[in-house]
C-alpha cells in the first residue's frame, strides 16, 4: 500500500505552513490557562455543596467512601474540561490555518544522507518494509533493525534484504533495552548519516516522506524531530475496519494543535530525527515508553519537536482483541515507568515551560489513573449505597399490572447534588472525550452510534485490565515491552505474573470475571442501570480475549454495555425531576 500526498512546499514555506518555529520555540500557555480558570470556576461554583454531601457520611467507612468521591470528583472535572479545551483550542486552529494558508510551491531537492531504522521483532510485515525501501528520495539507506528470536522471521527478513542494494540488516548479540536498547545499537554502529527515519513494522510510509520532511528539519537547527501524522489503514480484520476512524479522528484533534499550545511527543515511529541531539541525548532511555523520554530529553537541551499534519503514515490497529490488550498492557505499564523515572526530573526542568509539562503530564497521567478510577466506581457505586443507602421500593405501572422493585435511596444530605447544574458538569465530564468524535461523525448519527458501542466494549471495559497493570508495576517497579503482534503465548506462571500482567494469563482474566460479578451484584443491590454495562463489559472483553470479534453473537453483544450505561446516565437527570437514581459515578474513555 502507498500513500502520496500532492502538497508541497518550499523549505522556508514549510516551516511557516505546518511549523511555525517561532511559535514552536515559544508555544502559547492559553489552552491551559483556559482550562485552568474553567476549573477553579467549578470548583468555587460547585466546591461548598460537595463539602455539605459529607454531612451523608455514616461511619469511617462511608466517610472515607464520601471523601473519596469528592477528590476524584474534583479530578475527573478537570480531565473532562481538559477534552473540551482540546477540542475547542483544536477548532480554533483549523479555523486560524485556513484563513492564513498561503499558496505553496515544490520543496527545495536535497540529497542530504539519510538512514531509515526499521524495528522488528517476531512481527516483520513486508509491506511495511517495502514503503520504506522504495521512497522517492535519493540518498537514503534502510537498516532493519532485527530483533527477532523466532528463526523464521529472521529468515523473511533476510530474504527482503537480498533483493535491496541499499538494505542492511543490523543484529545484536543481546536484546536489552527493549526498542530503544535495538535504536541505540544501531546508532552507536552502523549508522552514521545526520538524520534517521524510525519506522514500526506494521507502518506504511507514504513515498514523499523523505522529500518532505528531510527539507523542514534541515531548514531549522533547533529542531530535533518532526512527528509526522498517522491514519488506519482501512483494510484486514473487522476489528480493524470498525475501529480504524477513532484512531484517525484522535490524531486529527489531539496532535496538530500541540505545535502552538503544548509539547509535541515523539510517537516511537513515523518521525525523522537530528541525530545530532541523539548523540547530545546520550542515546534514546532504555525504558518502554523511550519516545516521550526521549522528546522531553532534547528539549532540555533547546531543541524542540513539530508535528507535520499534512504527511501521512498509515498503520494497522491491532488485529484482534487479545492484541489490542497486549498493546495496552504495555502502554499502561510504560507509562507508570515513565512517571515514575521521569516526572521529577520533567518538573525540574527549566527549559521545559509548565504549559508544555502540563500537556506531558495530562495525557500520561491518565493510563494509571485507571487504578483509581476503579476505586472510585467500587466507592461510590457500591461501598456508599451500602453504607449510607436507604432501602426504598419503586413501582413501576404498566397497564393494570404493577411492578415493585427493591432499590437504594441516597439519604436528604446528597439532595444538594441531585440539580441541573451538577448533572451538566456530570454530563460534560463523561462526554467530552467522545467530544471529538461527535463532531467528527455527526453527519452519520448511525455510525457514531455503532463506533462509540464498540468503543466503549473495547475502552471502557479496560479498567480491571488497566488496574491489574498498575499493581504489577506497583510491585515490581519493572515495564517490558510487550511485542502488540507477538503470537507467542504470555507468562502464565504466578511466579512471573506480576512482571509482566500479560493478559494471556489466567489469573488477569479472573480478576476481569471477579470484577464483572462484583459489579453485577452491585447493579442488583442498588438497582444501578449503567453498572449492569460496566460487569457485561468487563465479562465481554475477557471472553474477546480468545474469541473472533466478527463473530455475530460477540457484535451484537458489543452493543449492550453501551446501552445499559447510555441508559444509567440518562436516568441520571430524572433526578432534575424529583426522582433521585443513585449517582453511579464519572467514568473516563481511554
Amino acid at each position: 500500500m502507498e500513500l502520496t500526498s500532492s502538497s508541497t512546499v518550499s523549505v522556508e514555506q514549510a516551516a511557516s505552513q505546518t511549523i511555525n518555529f517561532r511559535t514552536v520555540a515559544n508555544r502559547s500557555p492559553a489552552m491551559f490557562i483556559f482550562l485552568f480558570a474553567m476549573w477553579f470556576a467549578a470548583l468555587a461554583w460547585f466546591g461548598p455543596r460537595l463539602l455539605q454531601s459529607m454531612a451523608a457520611a455514616q461511619g469511617p467507612v462511608s466517610a472515607f467512601a464520601q471523601a473519596y468521591f469528592i477528590v476524584f470528583v474534583c479530578i475527573a472535572w478537570l480531565y473532562g474540561l481538559y477534552n473540551v479545551s482540546v477540542v475547542s483550542f483544536a477548532t480554533y486552529t483549523r479555523i486560524r490555518n485556513r484563513l492564513t494558508a498561503t499558496d505553496t510551491t515544490p520543496p527545495e531537492k536535497l540529497n542530504t544522507p539519510i538512514a531509515v531504522l526499521y524495528t522488528t521483532c517476531n512481527d516483520f510485515v513486508e509491506a511495511g518494509a517495502m514503503s520504506c525501501a522504495k521512497m522517492e528520495y535519493g540518498n537514503f539507506k534502510l537498516y532493519i533493525l532485527d530483533d527477532s528470536s523466532d528463526v523464521g522471521y529472521q529468515r523473511k527478513v533476510d530474504r527482503f534484504a537480498s533483493q535491496y542494494e541499499h538494505v542492511d540488516v543490523v543484529r545484536r548479540k543481546d536484546r536489552s533495552g527493549f526498542k530503544a536498547g535495538n535504536l541505540n545499537h544501531a546508532l552507536e554502529s552502523v549508522v552514521t548519516e545526520p538524520y534517521f527515519v524510525i519506522a514500526d513494522s506494521d507502518e506504511i510510509l507514504p513515498r514523499d516522506f523523505l522529500s518532505k520532511l528531510v527539507p523542514r528539519i534541515a531548514a531549522d537547527p533547533s529542531c530535533g524531530f518532526i512527528q509526522a501524522n498517522h491514519q488506519c489503514i482501512k483494510q484486514g480484520t473487522k476489528l480493524q475496519r470498525d475501529m480504524c476512524r477513532g484512531i484517525d479522528i484522535h490524531w486529527e484533534w489531539y496532535q496538530p494543535l500541540r505545535n502552538r499550545f503544548g509539547f509535541v511527543m515523539f510517537l516511537g515511529h513515523g518521525a525523522i530525527l537530528r541525530k545530532r541531539c541523539w548523540d547530545e541525548a546520550g542515546g534514546f532511555p532504555e525504558l518502554v515508553s523511550e519516545d516521550l523520554a526521549y522528546a522531553i530529553a532534547i528539549r532540555e537541551r533547546g531543541y524542540y519537536g513539530t508535528f507535520a499534519s499534512d504527511v501521512v503514515c498509515m498503520e494497522e490497529f491491532p488485529s484482534s482483541v487479545r492484541a489490542f490488550r497486549i498493546r495496552h498492557v504495555k502502554w499502561t505499564r510504560g507509562t507508570c515507568e515513565f512517571l515514575h523515572r521521569f516526572t521529577s526530573r520533567l518538573l525540574r526542568s527549566r527549559n521545559i515551560s509548565w504549559s508544555e509539562k502540563l500537556d506531558i503530564l495530562f495525557p500520561t497521567a491518565n493510563l494509571p489513573l485507571t487504578l483509581f478510577f476503579f476505586v472510585f466506581m467500587m466507592m461510590t457505586s457500591i461501598v456508599l449505597p451500602l453504607t449510607i443507602g436507604e432501602r426504598a421500593t419503586m413501582t413501576i405501572e404498566i397497564g393494570l399490572s404493577s411492578l415493585q422493585i427493591p432499590i437504594v435511596r441516597m439519604p436528604a444530605e446528597m439532595n444538594v447534588l441531585y440539580t441541573w447544574d451538577f448533572y451538566l458538569m456530570t454530563l460534560v465530564s463523561l462526554v467530552s472525550p467522545l467530544l471529538c468524535f461527535m463532531l467528527a461523525m455527526w453527519r452519520s448519527p448511525l455510525k457514531l452510534l455503532r463506533f462509540l458501542a464498540h468503543s466503549t466494549s473495547l475502552y471502557a471495559a479496560l479498567a480491571p485490565l488497566s488496574t491489574i497493570c498498575v499493581i504489577g508495576y506497583l510491585k515490581t517497579r519493572a515495564a517490558r515491552f510487550l511485542v502488540t503482534g507477538d503470537s507467542a503465548a504470555g507468562a502464565q506462571g504466578e511466579s512471573n505474573y506480576w512482571a509482566e500482567t500479560h493478559p494471556d494469563s489466567e489469573i488477569t482474566q479472573r480478576f476481569e470475571w471477579v470484577a464483572a460479578w462484583v459489579f453485577l451484584i452491585g447493579a442488583l443491590v442498588s438497582f444501578q442501570i449503567a453498572l449492569f454495562g460496566l460487569a457485561i463489559g468487563y465479562a465481554l472483553l475477557a471472553i474477546m480475549h480468545s474469541a473472533d470479534w466478527g463473530r455475530p453473537g460477540l457484535q451484537t453483544m458489543t452493543w449492550v454495555p453501551f446501552t445499559f450505561i447510555a441508559s444509567g446516565i440518562a436516568l441520571g437527570g430524572m433526578s432534575l425531576f424529583g426522582m433521585q437514581p443513585v449517582f453511579f459515578g464519572y467514568g473516563f474513555h481511554f
